[in-house]
């Protein structure tokens, strides 16, 4: 029999062991720190409050077909030249004839003072849930502070989730202000980012309508703004100091530090695996989503990390596994995007779609092309039951 351990449950994860169900003579374990999977690409709105957890959760156990064995556990370290997997739980490490790390990403501080510290990161729902109280305790607390830093708010970092983070606070600010009796015109919601440009997967014409739009509904962007320091009240850059005392970090993620406790070769605990997704001379580890750094063919750069492209990977390694076993050639991996749809709140957008993102949309109609994306996503991973329950 044929052991093919699975690492993480995110998008790489679940898509894995679909894929690999049904092989005859193949035994699969998946382990994941959670009983449940969630939509790593709508944290932001249960950050913000638009959004409960369970309604981007959902069991693990319920989604896995039959043949497939899950543990729910912490892994510790990856011994390759054993073929084993160290978990917190159990005494005894689980063997592999492969392997798949698909273990998700980590909040990334860069080692900038005070981040770690002073920052609110956003990287699960835990950490999702903790923006949310410490965002409503301080508008709540205006009323017998009278400290305008709690009518203060800084996201550090100008990525993608940030801008989409930004569009659902700008979103939920006007009922905010009402249930808290809070004056709309001292609220400041302001988003640092070191880089000159945000989004460069867009075309420029829809940035610009993303930043007026947020700029419209009191979110600014001050680009080329490298933060030097996060203080329990303030973000420093250069001579500037911002002051607010809900300060969000979304400045970028790296991978699990399971990959650097494993003493893999690796930066930002990514490890740049071959075309055929594999760990260089260990041919029978796949690194797949998060954790991995996989070479585009055609330019020489890395693919951005997007759960489109995990899904993309989880597929191919499936397949190269296959062959694997039948001893058959593996093949390279290559991909396309479908196109990127970034929100801005629950009702508008920008978004281009198809080949080379032919097709640029702006406005409330992106909001139902990305209702469409999130829920073709759940019903590929987990089934069309959880795809019904996510949409009541």
């Amino acid at each position: 029999m044929t052991e093919i351990v699975v690492l993480g449950a995110g998008y790489a994860g679940l898509r894995t062991v679909r894929e690999l169900s049904g092989t005859s003579n193949v035994h699969i374990t998946l382990v994941d720190r959670n009983s449940y999977h969630y939509e790593a690409t709508a944290l932001h709105t249960v950050a913000i409050g638009t959004n409960e957890a369970e309604h981007i959760t959902f069991d693990i156990q319920k989604a896995i077909p039959k043949d497939v064995t899950f543990k729910q556990d912490n892994v510790t370290r990856i011994d390759t030249q054993n073929k084993t997997v160290t978990l917190e739980k159990e005494a005894t490490p689980l063997q592999y004839d492969y392997l798949v790390v698909a273990l998700g990403f980590e909040s990334e501080d860069f080692g900038i003072k005070g981040a770690a510290t002073y920052g609110l990161p956003l990287q699960d729902i835990e950490s999702a849930q903790a923006i949310r109280k410490h965002l409503e305790e301080r508008l709540a607390a205006y009323n017998d502070s009278h400290d305008e830093r709690d009518l203060h708010i800084i996201v550090c970092g100008a990525g993608f989730t940030s801008i989409e983070l930004l569009g659902e606070l700008v979103y939920r600010m006007p009922s905010l202000v009402e249930q808290y009796h809070l004056p709309a015109d001292k609220i400041q919601i302001t988003c640092l980012e070191a880089m000159p440009k945000i989004l460069p997967m867009f075309d420029q014409k829809l940035v610009d309508f993303a930043v007026q739009f947020l700029a419209d509904h009191g979110a600014i962007i001050h680009t080329s703004t490298p933060i030097d320091e996060v203080t329990d009240h303030s973000v420093i850059s250069g001579d500037n100091v911002y002051e607010a005392n809900t300060i969000i970090w979304t400045t970028g993620v790296r991978g699990s530090h399971v990959i650097s406790d494993s003493h893999f070769d690796q930066k930002r605990n990514r490890v740049a695996v071959t075309s055929q997704l594999t760990m260089k001379d260990h041919p029978e580890v796949f690194i797949i989503g998060d954790s991995s750094a996989v070479p585009d063919p055609a330019s020489g750069r890395f693919y951005p990390t997007t759960g489109q492209i995990s899904i993309a990977q989880a597929t191919h390694t499936a397949k190269n596994i296959k062959a694997s076993i039948d001893g058959t050639p593996l093949s390279d991996f290559t991909y396309k995007s479908l196109g990127t749809v970034c929100s801005l709140g629950p009702t508008t957008g920008i978004a281009e779609i198809g080949d080379s993102g032919r097709i640029k949309l702006k406005g409330r109609k992106v909001a139902l092309v990305k209702k469409m994306v999130n829920d073709r996503s759940i019903m590929e991973e987990s089934g069309f039951a959880n795809m019904m329950r996510n949409l009541s």
